[in-house]
């Protein structure tokens, strides 16, 4: 380009000699071969993390009252489990909600399976792993996400209750997780069920005995941490407090195979 054709031929300033515009840059090749290394930066991660916030939103923004239910990706499906979780599912879809899952096999799978069969609303929010996990046959809204942290915002956004089912570091994390936002605050009305009373009862043996014995939490702490063994409970409880607003355990003593987590109701 010459000096006489960079000048703007109304008069104006003169684009400097040699310097390309953002859109020359952009449409170059060479110029995007050495951007290649840019979207492995943070930088380029936000606008990824910010981009599955938006994907999630736009997903579940209109899905309505639901519950979402952890457990094991481990779990066959000859365990008694399974059944346990494809029935509290399709009782749940029977209440008028929708099943929330982490998409994956095992107890998200049981849990997809009843509400897909109930004619219900299931979706699975599934994760990239080391390994692959694709979503089970049974998700009918799937999302897939890189980033747990993000994941986890949709599990407890558009829930109203967590079902806990037996499983392993992945469903403590989720269990722990929603505890410390009720503990904090961050949530409010919202139980948080534990199915299996021989598999959860040594842990809620430890966090009277031993956490709340020392001082590290307290009875409140235990609030709407709830054990059961029955399908039926489940979802009598988690239809109370959405419709009563139930702020402590103690306010469904009334309904049948519930036990408190709370030290004075054992």
């Amino acid at each position: 380009m010459t000096d006489e054709q960079s000048r703007p031929r109304d008069g104006g300033p003169r684009w400097p000699a040699g310097r390309r515009t953002e859109d020359e840059r952009l449409l170059q090749r060479d110029e995007a071969l050495r951007e290649v290394e840019f979207i492995h930066s943070d930088p380029w991660r936000v606008f990824r993390i910010m981009g599955e916030f938006v994907e999630g939103f736009d997903a579940l923004a209109q899905l309505g009252p639901a519950v979402t239910i952890f457990g094991s990706a481990r779990m066959a499906p000859d365990d008694p489990m399974y059944a346990r979780a494809e029935e509290t599912a399709r009782l749940l879809v029977d209440a008028g909600f929708a099943v929330i899952t982490g998409g994956g096999p095992g107890v998200m799978e049981a849990a997809n399976k009843g509400a897909t069969e109930a004619g219900g609303e299931s979706v699975g929010c599934n994760i990239e792993l080391p390994f692959e996990q694709s979503s089970n046959r049974y998700v009918k809204r799937g999302i897939n996400f890189r980033y747990f942290f993000v994941r986890k915002t949709m599990f407890v956004k558009y829930a109203e209750a967590f079902v806990i089912f037996p499983g392993g570091f992945g469903t403590m994390d989720e269990l722990f997780e929603s505890l410390t936002l009720i503990q904090t605050g961050k949530v409010r009305n919202f139980p948080v069920i534990l199915m299996g009373t021989e598999y959860w009862g040594g842990l809620l043996d430890w966090l009277r005995g031993t956490m709340m014995a020392h001082g590290r939490i307290s009875a409140d702490d235990l609030d709407l941490l709830v054990m059961t063994d029955s399908p039926d409970a489940v979802v009598r409880t988690v239809v109370k407090c959405f419709q009563g607003k139930c702020t402590a355990a103690e306010a469904v003593p009334d309904i049948g195979g519930i036990r408190s987590a709370r030290p004075d109701a054992v």
